[in-house]
């Protein structure tokens, strides 16, 4: 009896729909990205950041 697989291997999908899928990722990934880049800055991080470049000032 010839040996059989267990379980078939997945058909491979053709290198247009792989396209598409890469590009919905992309489009999704830039949406997510630009969600966080307009996210407002909390004021106690800006409060942090102004005091540490008061420090470098007063340093330097």
């Amino acid at each position: 009896m010839p040996d059989r697989k267990l379980h078939d291997d997945p058909p491979k999908p053709d290198i247009a729909e792989a396209r598409l899928r890469q590009q919905a990722i992309g489009v999704r990934l830039r949406h997510l990205f630009d969600e966080v880049v307009n996210e407002p800055v909390p004021d106690e991080f800006l409060s942090i950041l102004k005091n540490a470049d008061e420090r470098n000032r007063g340093g330097a």
